[in-house]
């Protein structure tokens, strides 16, 4: 085309743009009168005109006429012709334009007119237009001409790219459908560019779908060896300086990617055999010493690190990598050395690498120290961080400490985070946490985000072995003439709180103190002035000589006149002293106590029954029958104090005294009954679901949506570390009960009666996504054993999301509800791919029975006589051991014992060194109380006898049965007498032999009871607070005469005559009415019991009995 090749010389001849423009003008009013001209123009013409059209396009131009002749020339027949139209339609056609319908029928025509050199033109057209107008007239047709069996293997490479380029523009409009297992062969080809420009494909639709395209794996894994076993004389068309396929063998080893490791075992091995092939061709010297050869053979070896990284399942390979990679670190190339250190971050997150990564700790200090490329510093950085645990921890923040004086400002502010979060994580005693992260302050406090130095406070606040030494610290920092402004918050907020514990050497005195924190004041921002302004106010409160001074310094600076509200604000309040506000009472409990009367608790009442609030079982959590809970929702609550938000109130009704009263009800006759009340009223209990009834609620599954179904292996076996990891919350309620390099699992939880709910916090610790997380928790062991008739617990849980982001955190809600005892603990699940790989772990959570401790107060006395009481050997456990640790003093051990969930009771033992305890253990169905002992020696052996009331509850319910059948007289007088005549009968068969009696409980005077002593006068004190209302002091006396002779002829099988006595002193005290006539006995003791036991029975159920049960 001559007439092209002049106007192409001519814009390259014009000397100036203007002349350019005029040139180009002049041709376009030319081009543009040919095609309004009445001559028809040839072929030939119209592609020249086309082709100076897109000239003067590609050099900036706008064109607005043409492309109707542009169509056309689609219609030759000529190769030339044809192709500059579909050029002039790829590069000028808008995919909205009118003219799409006219191209689509061009490409059709020629799609079918079978020529190859056609077929190909109208491809590379639909994929670099790529409009949906286009995907909707030939997403059905192009995988039809792909998978046809005469096809030529050019149009084929056309067909799978021009395909997938309409995939990745329209997926929804891309069906493979039938197509998908003729594509997945289409690797199998003797064609290496066809396979290679499907795998292109098929790698871009298994990332989308990898279930419908699994059968690829195993044919990639037959193609990858026969590459990778080749000479390169095998494929000549395919070599790239003396490497055979290069591409085809890194886009096979990137599709093998996007699957996890092959089950089937032959298909795994041969996989294997080629990554250590490629491995060891690594090694081989080079067989040229071109760029290009060496840059084919790494892109190999890196594609197939990665690879082996992304299974994490073969640690001899993983090892073998990082040896590998550990030579590219001082390699001359710099960017095999970035590769090397990116690559070798990877690693380092697997386990069976850690160990092999950090061999290499020198080197990349070194690295980071030395590289002249900020790019590859950063990535040396980033190593180091993945690379720190607790052997090296001190190590490497030192190192990158020491960088960080020094560091490119594009990074500074990303290693700040790095070495405040090293800092933490493995902090080996809290005392380096605080040099460290204040010489961060010190070096870089620019970048120290507010997070960063509230952290520190926040640890220094909750660990007071440390804050006398953080205030010492922060002293001696303060002291340098140029100190940051984050350096002089922490010290204004440490030196206030804890100023005092350095305040008694005089180099550190507070008017030292305070005159060295308010020589920065002027220097500092509003925010940070206004915070030294608080620690003044404290400084005031913690040594009142100071007062005067600091009013003095604050009147001289006229802050007081602030233009600033805060500061002012602040001022006055250290100046001018907040007049003290009378105390006023909430108008709800004033209406409360209105209705309740002059009785009613009061707010000072309450505030002095509070506990003192903490992670252990015991705290403040618990506290649920008293009404100290009232007055903290009377108060305002802090944002901090309820981490779970569901703390509520108990009853306001309840009487101060519940809580004490009812460990009594259940060690002596009296049945305990459940606090209704206290159960509707609650607010936590209110805000639980409540179980249903149906028989699988007791194993809920906390999976997603059905998408994300988990996978079908089984759960895990529980790790071996479960039974310690449970053994850390019996006395807390509140940590962290997993953590390993890739998740961590933090729980919350809260526990009021029966009832519970625990949080459970999953953290992604990665940067890559979970996927398909789900979450299962079942009971095993014994709690399985009873779903067919009473779970012990019903445990509901709600869904979690099936995805985790890297560094992401979800969340799950556990409710629990304690139905009977029990001893094992549930167990929890998780399963989720990391990287295609599935992780699989189980867990205990940590539900254990003390978890429903109602702690309850006892006295010296009453605790006694319960502890000798419950003597049977059903009713007793004890364990003698030896600690991992040295028994702590009584101060510290305390509270501890007190998270066990019972109440500590003090001065109630008479060796001051033994610790014991009383609780109710509360279910649904029943309320077992409980007293425990711990005995420490000085042999550093613990011994813990446990009393549980179990002979009680059998016999509560026993008689229950019994009495069923009373029937009720009118009369105050008579119900009394037939409580009288009850209680006389359970206590004056109340006996320590194996044939227990039932017992029961005195509905009338159950709270005032107290319980038998155990030397021959099991009887005389019940009997005496019972019948001292009723009887007079003769008659008490004979009828407790009686009872201790039947007490005798039941430990003394000898005396038979107990039966008459105390029949003669039943008869005299008891209408006759009720007694019939009971003959003598000459049957031994235990039947002359049994016997007696038959009449009474007859005389309370006024129906004759006529067998002996035995419990």
């Amino acid at each position: 085309m001559r007439g092209l090749a002049v106007f192409i010389s001519d814009i390259r001849n014009c000397k100036s743009k203007e002349a350019e423009i005029k040139r180009i003008n002049k041709e376009l009013a030319n081009i543009r009168s040919k095609f309004k001209g009445d001559k028809a123009l040839d072929g030939y013409s119209k592609k020249k005109y086309v082709c100076k059209l897109l000239f003067i396009f590609l050099l900036g131009h706008d064109i607005d006429f043409g492309h109707m002749e542009a169509v056309n020339l689609l219609s030759s027949n000529k190769y030339t012709e044809k192709q500059i139209g579909y050029l002039f339609i790829s590069v000028l056609v808008n995919s909205n334009s009118e003219l799409i319908r006219l191209i689509n029928n061009a490409i059709k025509n020629d799609l079918s007119s079978r020529n190859p050199t056609f077929m190909c033109l109208a491809l590379h057209c639909i994929a670099n237009v790529g409009s949906r107008e286009m995907a909707e007239a030939f997403a059905s047709e192009i995988p039809r001409i792909l998978v046809a069996g005469d096809t030529m293997d050019s149009v084929k490479q056309s067909a799978a790219l021009c395909l997938l380029r309409l995939y990745k523009t329209s997926p929804d409009l891309v069906l493979m459908g039938e197509w998908t297992s003729r594509v997945v062969h289409l690797l199998n080809d003797q064609h290496m560019g066809v396979v290679t420009a499907a795998i292109s494909l098929i790698t871009c639709l298994s990332q989308k779908n990898p279930d419908e395209f699994k059968t690829c794996v195993s044919l990639a894994v037959s193609r990858l060896s026969r590459i990778v076993s080749s000479a390169s004389t095998d494929l000549q068309d395919y070599t790239y300086y003396f490497v055979p396929a290069p591409w085809l063998s890194c886009k096979l080893l990137r599709l093998l990617q996007c699957y996890p490791p092959p089950e089937d075992g032959a298909v795994k091995g041969r996989l294997v055999e080629c990554l250590e092939t490629i491995l060891n061709k690594a090694q081989e010297p080079p067989k040229s010493k071109k760029v290009q050869h060496s840059n084919a053979k790494n892109a190999i070896l890196f594609e197939a690190i990665s690879l082996i990284i992304h299974y994490d399942s073969e640690p001899n390979l993983l090892v073998r990598a990082c040896n590998q990679l550990g030579q590219f670190l001082q390699h001359r190339e710099t960017n095999l050395r970035y590769l090397a250190l990116e690559s070798m971050c990877t690693l380092a997150s697997s386990e069976f690498s850690h160990e092999a990564v950090k061999t290499h700790i020198e080197t990349v200090i070194n690295a980071l120290k030395t590289e002249r490329d900020v790019s590859v510093r950063q990535r040396a950085a980033d190593l180091l961080y993945a690379m720190c645990d607790r052997s090296n921890a001190k190590q490497i923040v030192a190192e990158m400490l020491s960088y960080l004086e020094t560091a490119d400002y594009s990074i500074r502010e990303e290693m700040v985070l790095k070495v405040a979060i090293l800092a933490e994580k493995y902090a080996v005693d809290y005392s380096w946490y605080v040099d460290t992260i204040l010489n961060l302050i010190r070096i870089a406090g620019d970048y120290v985000s507010e997070e960063v130095w509230y952290r520190v406070i926040q640890i220094v606040i909750n660990r007071d072995d440390v804050q006398g030494y953080a205030a010492k610290t922060v002293f001696e920092a303060l002291q340098a003439p140029a100190c940051h402004e984050n350096m002089v918050k922490v010290g204004g907020y440490i030196l206030g709180e804890f100023g005092n514990l350095i305040a008694g050497d005089p180099r550190s005195s507070p008017l030292v103190q305070f005159n060295l924190l308010h020589s920065k004041f002027h220097l500092c921002s509003v925010p940070t002035r206004a915070l030294l302004l608080s620690a003044y106010i404290k400084f005031i409160n913690l040594f009142p000589e100071t007062k005067v001074t600091i009013q003095e310094v604050l009147r001289c600076d006229s802050q007081i006149r602030n233009s600033d509200v805060e500061l002012q604000q602040r001022a006055a309040t250290v100046l001018e002293e907040m007049p003290p506000f009378p105390e006023r009472e909430s108008s709800i409990l004033a209406k409360l106590k209105k209705k309740k009367g002059p009785g009613a608790v009061s707010v000072t009442e309450l505030d002095d029954s509070k506990r003192e609030a903490g992670e252990l079982n015991g705290g403040g959590e618990r506290a649920t029958d008293s009404a100290a809970m009232a007055a903290s929702n009377a108060s305002t609550p802090s944002p901090s104090a309820d981490l779970l938000g569901i703390r509520s109130s108990a009853p306001m009704g309840a009487a101060p005294a519940a809580a004490g009263s009812l460990l009594v009800d259940v060690f002596s006759e009296a049945g305990p009954a459940a606090p209704a009340a206290a159960v509707n009223n609650d607010g936590f209990l209110r805000e639980l679901e409540q179980p249903t009834d149906t028989s699988d609620s007791l194993l809920v599954e906390g999976s997603g949506d059905a998408d994300s179904a988990p996978p079908s292996e089984d759960p895990a076996a529980p790790l071996p570390d479960a039974d310690d990891l449970l053994n850390k919350f019996v006395c807390k309620n509140n940590g962290v009960l997993f953590e390993n390099q890739l998740l961590q699992i933090g729980i919350k939880s809260e526990y009021r009666q029966n009832l519970g709910r625990m949080y459970l916090f999953y953290g992604n610790k990665t940067s890559v996504q979970f996927a398909s997380f789900s979450t299962t928790v079942s009971c095993p062991g014994e709690l399985q054993s009873h779903i067919l008739f009473n779970a012990p617990l019903n445990v509901q849980s709600k869904p979690v999301e099936p995805l985790v982001e890297g560094g992401a955190q979800i969340q799950q809600v556990l409710n629990i509800e304690c139905l009977s005892d029990f001893s094992d603990a549930p167990l929890l699940n998780i399963k989720f791919r990391y990287g295609g790989a599935l992780q699989n772990l189980t867990l205990k959570l940590p539900v254990t029975i003390n978890k429903f401790f109602q702690p309850t107060e006892m006295t010296s006395q009453d605790f006694f006589q319960r502890w000798k009481q419950l003597s049977q050997p059903q009713q007793e456990a004890q364990k003698i051991s030896k600690p991992t640790t040295a028994w702590t003093p009584r101060s510290s051990s305390q509270r501890y014992i007190a998270g066990f969930g019972s109440a500590l009771l003090d001065n109630v033992d008479p060796n001051p060194e033994n610790y014991v305890c009383a609780g109710v253990i509360q279910t649904k169905g029943q309320q077992v109380g409980c007293l425990l002992r711990l005995e420490p020696n000085a042999q550093a052996q613990v011994s813990v006898t446990l009393h549980l009331a179990q002979c009680e509850r059998r016999a509560q319910q026993q008689v229950e049965l019994e009495t069923e059948g009373i029937e009720r007289k009118d009369g105050e007088r008579e119900k009394k007498d037939r409580e009288i005549r009850l209680f006389f009968f359970l206590a004056s068969l109340r006996s320590k032999q194996s044939c227990c009696p039932p017992t029961h409980t005195a509905p009338l005077h159950s709270q005032t009871l107290t319980s038998p002593s155990p030397q021959a006068a099991g009887v005389r004190a019940p009997a005496e607070n019972m019948l001292r209302g009723q009887l007079s002091a003769s008659d008490q006396l004979s009828l407790l005469s009686a009872c201790d002779d039947l007490q005798e002829a039941v430990e003394e099988p000898s005396s038979s005559s107990a039966c008459d006595d105390l029949q003669e002193a039943v008869e005299t005290f008891f209408p006759g009415e009720f007694y019939p006539s009971v003959s003598s006995c000459d049957e031994p003791a235990g039947g002359c019991r049994g016997a007696f036991f038959i009449q009474v029975s007859s005389i309370l159920l006024s129906a004759p009995v006529t067998t002996c049960r035995r419990l």
